[in-house]
């Protein structure tokens, strides 16, 4: 079976992997972004998805816009086309191509968590559980019917790095499960129940802040779904310090929403809506990331009162 793979990041590449080192299937192209500048000296950088095709000599195409810009993926002539968190939206040309369809593996237990940062979202509300689901594209975002899922449970200790990758391997697994129905023809197909649809939107820079004014629950929820990156941000005497890692504890808090009230052996304890919160690694602006007790080991001013905007 002639693939065309679409992706971007890293939770795509053990998709891909798998998909290349199966001897039934022929990765004819692969699909990525095109390469961007990355860092405090913007280098120019493939996706991760790019990487593994350039290391091993796969049909690598960095498109710049898919909407006016498939032909080269038509020519390739794909029995199927597989989407796995590729970044745009895919047109109706391409969609109507493949004898096998386009179909894609979703981060989400849809018909939850339709868009681009699903793994975000269900950290920061706060989620016992979430999936991933392989479904039939159509012209709509995560719209199409579902073939198959399956779920894992989010712990306390997750973030979005840990989760992203105990999806990418059941999303893996998943789709080797799920693919030969497809291919035979006999894969179910479940229409998604419109009135338990809900979205999750790409994360915008004002999103990122940390915000003291709400529980320590949810302070504790959005710093694990931002991390490691973009991460959130906090403000201290006009000076932008990332937070990376945290714990609740079950101090009441008492005085301003964020002000420091105790330092901890591990960390900075922040008040919040209700109880405090420890700041356990940061980022000072300029800084390599370090752990909150280093910082407060080399940090001349005395902290307590200082209160994070």
């Amino acid at each position: 079976m002639k693939i065309v793979f679409m992706g971007t990041p890293n939770f795509s590449v053990p998709v891909l992997e798998s998909l290349y080192s199966n001897l039934e299937y022929e990765v004819v192209g692969v699909v990525s972004q095109p390469d961007k500048k990355v860092g405090r000296k913007q280098i120019i950088t493939p996706s991760p998805v790019s990487n593994f095709a350039l290391s091993n000599n796969l049909n690598l195409l960095r498109i710049e816009n898919i909407k006016n810009d498939y032909s080269e993926i038509l020519a390739l002539k794909p029995d199927i086309v597989i989407t796995c968190a590729y970044g745009q939206i895919i047109p109706e040309e391409i969609l109507n191509y493949p004898e096998y369809g386009c179909i894609n593996v979703h981060a989400s237990l849809l018909p939850k968590y339709r868009g681009g940062a699903p793994i975000q979202r269900a950290i920061i509300n706060g989620d016992k559980e979430t999936g991933i689901t392989i479904m039939y594209m159509d012209k709509l975002m995560d719209n199409g019917d579902i073939i198959s899922q399956g779920s894992l449970k989010i712990d306390d200790s997750d973030n979005l790095e840990t989760l992203t990758n105990k999806l990418s391997i059941l999303g893996r697994d998943l789709l080797n499960k799920t693919l030969p129905s497809i291919f035979n023809k006999t894969s179910e197909r479940t229409k998604q129940d419109e009135s338990k649809v809900s979205y999750a939107y790409n994360i915008k820079r004002e999103e990122e802040h940390l915000d003291f004014s709400k529980s320590c629950k949810e302070v504790f929820n959005r710093v694990r779904a931002l991390s490691p990156l973009p991460g959130c941000y906090i403000k201290l005497n006009e000076r932008i310090i990332k937070v990376y890692d945290g714990y609740m504890t079950s101090d009441k808090a008492k005085g301003k929403f964020g002000e420091i009230v105790k330092l901890y052996k591990d960390g900075i304890g922040v008040n919040t809506k209700d109880f405090i919160y420890v700041i356990t690694s940061l980022q000072l602006e300029g800084k390599k990331r370090m752990l909150a007790k280093d910082y407060i080991r080399g940090c001349k001013d005395n902290l307590i009162g200082e209160i994070y905007e």
